[in-house]
């Protein structure tokens, strides 16, 4: 038996290989298939089936494209409704991999259609469980991505018969491997483990602890921050079906000229200048968001950009097939295309370039103390610890929603935790026509070194 956790950080996102035998099985793989491929044959393996644990909302999955390369079988739990070819399991059904196996474990909360995969070993004891969004490591799926469709209130009581019946009757030496980790917005606050046991979650999982119906209903559904609208998008394009990644990757890597470039900004197409902020910062495009490689790119392109806005990309040279790729894993497909020779072929054809100002810690701490307008994009959970006093908390993820609250008549001053998210919102904001932005360099990480007033305990906002 042979099980590894592919680990996507960008996306907080773990898919699995399992092999037994010469037979292979992946869950929850992430849109390019081939690293599934060719560690199936480098493994002497075949891909027999593959697994998904629910219609995923955050990112698009690779089940058809893997299943269209392998002949392998799609598998979904009951009630998985879709637009193309899949076996749905019955609750209970075992399908075997070489000398293990397989059992379907159907676990509806954070969608009617959410099922964990039970793995038994060679001796058929139970082994291992991927849980899917229904069991992360301290938390457990959010209850309230089916747009209308069940309320928040009823998949989270779904969520507590399938945790009180089946998972914690699971033994306590059981491993968890979830589909996703930190910095994941399907869950409120998942712990910085990708894996754990059913005994330790027992122990610590504030979801697996005794309490009433109605008591974890009020817990679950308590504090749950609005979802990147890509979700909703991205759940029914895994649903639905979807044009391969290889077709996607020729039709949108197309190198555009300066000169094409601007012609379609003109005519309103979005420019995604992926650069490290602190190069993005000293010359780009007018207009420019700033939503750099180095960071949960997709994450944050899935929750600032509009998924239905064509759009050119920018970046350094020989990222662009990275970015594209990285784009698609979410769904984001209407690109036009790349900067060809990207901002020094449009610096040298002389055309217009904007830029932001940054300052250290210590500067800002300067103008603070000269009554400087301050906005914070951190999370209100991350400001709760320790934010400015006066500041202007907004975060990042509700930033379209609330520019009309950004002070605009004098200099702002921006920081997040490190300086990745706060250059996003200056761009955002000079797109918007503020003109007079300051980035803080490594935001409140230097910030809280300074001599600048302090106050702890929940700032007053719209939510995280």
């Amino acid at each position: 038996m042979y099980i590894e956790q592919l680990y996507t950080n960008c996306l907080a996102e773990a898919a699995y290989y399992i092999e037994s035998n010469g037979e292979a099985a992946i869950i929850d793989p992430i849109r390019e298939t081939d690293i599934y491929i060719e560690l199936a044959s480098k493994r002497g393996a075949k891909i027999k089936y593959v697994f998904e644990t629910h219609f995923h909302a955050d990112f698009i999955s690779g089940h058809i494209d893997l299943s269209n390369k392998t002949g392998a079988q799609i598998i979904f739990g009951p009630g998985a409704d879709t637009a193309y070819k899949v076996y749905n399991a019955k609750d209970g059904e075992v399908f075997n991999i070489g000398s293990i196996s397989i059992r379907t474990i159907h676990t509806p909360g954070h969608t009617p259609e959410s099922t964990c995969w039970l793995l038994l070993d060679e001796s058929n004891k139970e082994y291992c469980l991927f849980s899917g969004d229904t069991l992360f490591v301290g938390d457990v799926g959010r209850p309230d991505l089916l747009d209308g469709k069940m309320t928040k209130e009823e998949l989270a009581g779904m969520m507590f018969d399938s945790l009180n019946n089946k998972i914690k009757k699971l033994p306590d030496e059981v491993i968890v491997y979830p589909a996703h980790g930190p910095g994941s917005s399907c869950g409120k606050n998942l712990g910085k483990e990708t894996w754990s046991t059913i005994g330790h979650q027992k122990k610590t999982n504030y979801a697996l602890q005794e309490m009433s119906r109605d008591g974890f209903i009020k817990e679950v559904t308590n504090g749950l921050i609005a979802p990147p609208a890509y979700f909703f998008a991205d759940a029914r394009i895994n649903k639905q079906g979807y044009e391969s990644l290889e077709s996607v990757m020729k039709k949108n890597m197309r190198a555009l000229s300066p000169s094409e470039t601007e012609h379609l900004i003109d005519a309103g197409t979005l420019v995604l200048d992926t650069r490290d902020p602190d190069t993005f910062e000293k010359a780009f495009i007018p207009g420019s968001i700033n939503i750099g490689l180095n960071g949960m790119f997709a994450i944050w392109a899935g929750t600032v950009l509009d998924i239905e806005k064509p759009m050119i990309v920018v970046c350094e040279e020989g990222k662009e097939e990275e970015t594209i790729l990285r784009l698609a894993r979410v769904g984001y497909e209407k690109v036009e295309g790349f900067l060809s020779g990207g901002m020094p072929s449009w610096i040298n054809a002389g055309l217009k370039t904007d830029s932001i100002c940054s300052v250290s810690a210590v500067e800002f701490a300067e103008k603070v103390g000269k009554g400087a307008a301050v906005l914070d994009v951190r999370k209100l959970s991350e400001a709760e610890a320790g934010h400015i006093k006066d500041a202007n908390i907004i975060p990042l993820a509700d930033l379209n929603k609330n520019v009309s609250s950004v002070v605009s008549d004098k200099p702002l001053y921006i920081h997040c935790a490190g300086g990745y998210r706060s250059m996003i919102a200056a761009s955002i904001l000079k797109s918007k026509g503020f003109n007079n932005v300051i980035n803080v360099y490594k935001g409140w990480s230097e910030i809280k070194n300074t001599s600048v007033p302090i106050e702890t305990g929940m700032p007053v906002g719209d939510g995280e």
